[in-house]
């Protein structure tokens, strides 16, 4: 999960601390946001103009290809719920001491801007999704429906990758099993 960048990360381009966590050649990663962030809050928080903004999404797109030209496969999931879905869960949270510490008293502050947040997904699924890149929007309340969905999307794609063991470093009839001990 990408956080609020450090001033480690703001030294550098926005893609930087995301082009750190790519999983190497071999490996499977998940992210938690990413690179997203600065397209979807600094717009909403009108944090950076309006040209930057398009410009990152040139620079998403550039970078996404980057990496699938280098063997990285992408899919890119928004988890999609209502407003009021939200506001169910932010109060299930305070009813819930073991969910506690789930709760943030600034996702009250975010919820008054909904609409630009919804405005801000759509450019976003409109710039950034790209035949080999493309975005999924999965309803996202029921979750037996959106675990179904998630679960087919990633099977799907690791059966065409097709994903294999490596080759073993060594001769492995130098080792046969019987002669272990």
């Amino acid at each position: 999960a990408f956080k609020k960048p450090t001033d480690k990360e703001l030294s550098h381009d926005f893609l930087w601390r995301i082009h750190q966590q790519v999983p190497a050649k071999g490996e499977i990663g998940f992210f938690n946001r990413s690179h997203y962030e600065d397209v979807l809050v600094v717009k909403v928080h009108k944090l950076v103009a309006q040209s930057v903004i398009e410009e990152r999404y040139k620079q998403i797109n550039d970078f996404e290809a980057l990496l699938r030209q280098n063997g990285t496969h992408i899919i890119k999931i928004h988890l999609n719920i209502s407003k009021d879905y939200q506001l169910g869960r932010l109060k299930r949270r305070l009813e819930r001491p073991e969910k506690w510490w789930k709760f943030n008293p600034g996702d009250l502050e975010e919820r008054k801007k909904w609409s630009e947040y919804m405005q801000s997904y759509l450019q976003v699924f409109e710039n950034c999704s790209s035949t080999s890149a493309p975005w999924y929007l999965v309803p996202s309340e029921n979750r037996r429906f959106r675990t179904l969905v998630l679960s087919e999307l990633i099977l799907r794609k690791l059966k065409e990758m097709d994903p294999c063991y490596p080759e073993a470093n060594f001769n492995i009839d130098d080792y046969p099993v019987d002669s272990l001990k």
